[in-house]
């Protein structure tokens, strides 16, 4: 009978050393964040039955964002240090009791199948094994001062890649001893398998499966993987063809106890009259995108005239014109709504409504901007007689489409 294998991944970081710009695991890398292309490749590999994220706790919104559509565990909470969330992770994994369980940084996107293959077979001689690459330059090692104190034998050095790999229950007793112990500062797990006694192997890494730690890492790979050089190494299509579009909605409110705006139920005194849930930003949304691709209107998609869409969520619609890009081999770069209300306000709801249309769409809220104005009192949103929104959207396409 084949192992039964599980997969943790460590995204419970913050990632300060990669610059402004929120925790490096949701961040796009040409097209797509972090921690999806971390956790795609084990959720879709044969050998892998689960898959277990571990998170910061204030990140479960960007995470359902980034992670959608891909199998996985629901996450749990990580601790203060990567040694906690590891524990935490195999904790979790206890109930379905894995023979195997493979541990990965998030920061590592672009981890292969193949390298997960080689990580399961190797684990098999000693219970522990990682991926490892020979040091190509020479290492010296220095003092408090700056001076070399020696330089050890390069042959004999490796870099430590992840996923690193073990027996499931020899690595949790080994954390949950380190954790009885107060010891705390092992810089990755297979430090702690070395100290509970356990033999570690190495097998052969991969020279791609870098950690994104500085800014000059995410341009460097931003470069290497951009569309605009045309890299057909990795399979990727040259996505040169970049098209923008715009969509406006409006409705009127009559009554109600809330309004449905870009996805997020807000409570107003007031109501959308409408077919479906009225959800204006959305439906903006979903003409940009349908622009961009020169695919007719939201209307002839899904006309109010059809009792099927009577009362429906207007996440539905968004959804179709995501879908819709993808089919064409295209993604999204770009979602933009502008709001235009007198009431209510849109300030308080503004980053649970880029969540949900970075949800809904599939990209990093990274990609999404709400932004909201008023009419200065004029006009029929002046009047709060109804609320108008207006979008763009930018995507991009393969070349050749014409």
């Amino acid at each position: 009978m084949s192992p039964r294998v599980a997969a943790i991944i460590v995204a419970g970081g913050r990632g300060l050393r990669a610059g402004p710009g929120g925790p490096k695991q949701y961040r796009d890398i040409a097209g797509r964040t972090v921690i999806a292309r971390a956790l795609e490749p084990f959720a879709t590999h044969s050998d892998i039955s689960c898959v277990q994220p571990v998170c910061h706790a204030d990140d479960g919104d960007a995470f359902a964002a980034a992670a959608r559509g891909i199998t996985h565990l629901s996450p749990v909470q990580g601790g203060a240090s990567r040694q906690a969330s590891v524990r935490a992770g195999l904790e979790a994994l206890g109930q379905y009791a894995p023979d195997i369980v493979m541990i990965h940084d998030a920061a590592r996107p672009f981890v292969s199948q193949a390298l997960i293959s080689r990580a399961i077979v190797a684990v098999k001689e000693t219970g522990a094994a990682i991926p490892a690459i020979a040091v190509a330059d020479t290492i010296k090692q220095v003092d408090g001062s700056g001076k070399i104190v020696s330089t050890p034998v390069r042959a004999d050095l490796r870099i430590a890649q992840t996923p690193q790999v073990f027996s499931f229950d020899k690595i949790l007793d080994a954390h949950r001893r380190a954790a009885h112990e107060g010891l705390s500062e092992f810089t990755d797990d297979a430090a702690l398998a070395e100290w509970a006694g356990m033999t570690v192997a190495t097998f052969e890494g991969d020279a791609l499966n870098i950690k994104l730690t500085t800014p000059e890492d995410f341009a460097r790979e931003e470069a290497r993987l951009s569309p605009s050089l045309g890299n057909t190494r990795l399979g990727d299509t040259s996505l040169g063809d970049i098209r923008t579009g715009t969509g406006y909605d409006v409705h009127a409110l009559g009554d109600g106890d809330h309004v449905m705006i870009c996805g997020v139920r807000v409570p107003f005194h007031r109501g959308f009259i409408a077919h479906s849930d009225g959800d204006v930003g959305l439906h903006a949304l979903v003409d940009a995108l349908l622009g961009a691709l020169a695919d007719g209107d939201i209307g002839s998609h899904f006309p109010p005239s059809d009792p099927k869409w009577k009362g429906a969520s207007s996440d539905r619609f968004l959804d179709d014109a995501a879908r819709r890009v993808r089919e064409r081999g295209g993604r999204i770069a770009n979602l933009e709504v502008t709001l235009i209300c007198e009431r209510p306000k849109i300030g308080p709801h503004r980053d649970a409504m880029r969540a949900k249309i970075a949800e809904i769409a599939g990209i990093s809220i990274s990609r999404v901007a709400v932004k909201a104005t008023t009419s200065e009192r004029l006009g029929f949103t002046g009047r709060e007689e109804g609320i108008a929104a207006t979008a763009s959207a930018t995507i991009r396409l393969p070349l050749g489409q014409d």
